[in-house]
């Protein structure tokens, strides 16, 4: 094995490569030109003596020694950053990046600006933010930490619970004003609902008394939406009744703009997690911003405290 051309920027090319399926995304990602990641992997290859890589037209997958290559490509990569974050921190000051994975609306009206405080107290820390509602591969895209609504499925990340995120149920003034306001449950029949294309089951609502009782009621409307920044918008146009989280809309109830509906009944809260990719949990910067975003997250309104026994 030629020594000499097992650097870590091939290294770093076939992680990416093998993580993520395709070179040319991996080029678009570490801007490079599709030739050079190419280049990287061949070269890769003739140094250990061993095909890494199957490729064919639609896909690029590992082979059997480039599983194992892998393995200690990642251990190594992760010995360098953390050296080199060792390094830096005999100065004082964290550097590099950090990738972070949010769904959207709740990264545009909060996790955006705890991110440039953040910033503003570790000025060496890039930060790169992903606003997306759609459950990605964190390791296949190259994120370090994701912010997640609901129940999880991925079991292979470190998760750090955040809370619950409390759900009230709202609609405009006018709107209350035009068509009557729902005074039990069974009444939200007859109302227009501002639906979420995205989330299953949103034609049915479920609400939860104060002193108790489970109501089951359907939720019809003319207009669905894919985004909450949208359902927030719809909500205060008066186009109808929803269910939503009260960060979304707490401005806007506090404003006027927005009432609750049935206030001694409420859905389900929703749990708030952050996964963390393990192999990433251990640098500073990663765990400096973990810990800066839980710490503000708990402070938001309506973001409860996980149930006893969860951390």
């Amino acid at each position: 094995m030629d020594r000499s051309n097992v650097t870590l920027e091939r290294m770093r090319s076939f992680v990416r490569v093998a993580e993520r399926g395709s070179l040319s995304a991996v080029a678009r990602e570490l801007g490079l030109g599709q030739s050079t990641v190419t280049r990287h992997i061949r070269e890769l290859e003739q140094a250990v003596g061993v095909p890494l890589l199957t490729r064919t037209t639609r896909s690029v997958r590992m082979t059997e020694e480039g599983r194992r290559f892998y393995a200690d490509c990642m251990q190594i990569l992760r010995l360098v950053e953390q050296a080199g974050d060792e390094a830096r921190n005999t100065r004082g000051a964290p550097a590099g990046t950090v990738r972070v994975s949010c769904t959207a609306a709740f990264g545009v009206l909060h996790v955006s600006r705890f991110i440039f405080a953040f910033q503003d107290r570790y000025p060496d820390v890039a930060v790169d933010l992903s606003l997306t509602d759609e459950r990605i591969d964190l390791v296949r895209e190259g994120v370090d930490v994701a912010l997640r609504l609901g129940p999880l499925t991925d079991s292979s990340m470190k998760l750090k619970r955040l809370g619950q995120s409390r759900r009230v149920l709202v609609a405009a003034p006018d709107y209350l004003a035009s068509r009557g306001r729902p005074t039990r449950p069974q009444d939200l029949a007859g109302h227009e609902g501002v639906r979420m294309s995205n989330v299953a089951g949103s034609d049915v609502l479920v609400l939860h008394g104060r002193r108790g009782g489970r109501h089951v009621v359907p939720l019809a409307g003319r207009l669905r939406v894919d985004h909450g920044l949208a359902a927030r918008e719809a909500l205060a146009a008066g186009r109808g009744i929803a269910p939503t989280h009260l960060w979304l809309v707490g401005d806007l109830l506090a404003a006027g703009r927005l009432a609750l509906v049935l206030p001694d009944y409420s859905p389900p809260a929703i749990p708030l997690n952050m996964l963390i990719v393990p192999e990433r949990s251990g640098i500073a910067r990663v765990r400096l911003l973990v810990d800066f975003l839980a710490k503000e997250i708990a402070r938001l309104p309506g973001i409860e405290k996980p149930p006893p026994g969860r951390k």
